[in-house]
């Protein structure tokens, strides 16, 4: 989780505190659908499935988070005359910056929908075919696949949207104006 934080929030260089913002929302996004699974007792807690389970989950919550953290950034440079107008006429910042994390949510998970839609029709997913190599029903492996596809896209989807909550709020000050630091020309 330090490594894939520091990655994501390498990717995101120019928001504040992006290292944490991207450890905390890998964290939290991996953390919560193994907790769930762990509680549901899905998967034995023993390091065979927490280690390669655990990896898989990181390493699409890392894609996300940093994809999620830079878009924001972006969108909300390109469109700060528009952030301002609002603030100026009373809005908060998160109602200012509302559609540029709806974007940013947007272009980070689509990769990962898209590819949820078409598991098993144009891709065949790892663990469903190294199951029926290594001599599982097919049955069984794709129960398996179906949790893990969920698990993947729970992880995705939480790691996103707490990274874009704690991005945004970087973004003001206390006053909620935007911080020129932040968004000064380089």
């Amino acid at each position: 989780v330090t490594v894939a934080g520091y990655t994501a929030g390498q990717r995101a260089k120019r928001v504040p505190r992006s290292k944490y913002i991207a450890w905390v929302s890998i964290l939290v996004g991996t953390a919560f659908p193994m907790l769930v699974l762990l509680v549901l007792k899905v998967f034995p807690f023993t390091p065979r499935y927490i280690i390669p389970l655990a990896g898989m989950m990181i390493g699409d919550a890392m894609t996300v988070t940093g994809v999620t953290m830079k878009k924001l950034r972006e969108d909300v440079e390109i469109q700060r005359n528009m952030v301002e107008a609002a603030l100026a006429l009373g809005a908060t910042p998160r109602q200012a910056t509302l559609q540029q994390v709806r974007r940013s949510l947007g272009i980070a998970l689509s990769p990962v929908i898209d590819a949820i839609k078409t598991v098993g029709l144009i891709t065949l997913p790892g663990t469903m075919t190294g199951l029926i190599l290594g001599g599982a029903s097919p049955l069984e492996a794709i129960q398996l696949q179906i949790v893990v596809t969920n698990m993947l896209m729970a992880a995705n989807t939480v790691s996103s949207i707490v990274s874009s909550y704690l991005c945004w709020t970087s973004f003001f000050t206390k006053e909620f104006q935007l911080k020129d630091e932040v968004f000064a020309e380089k």
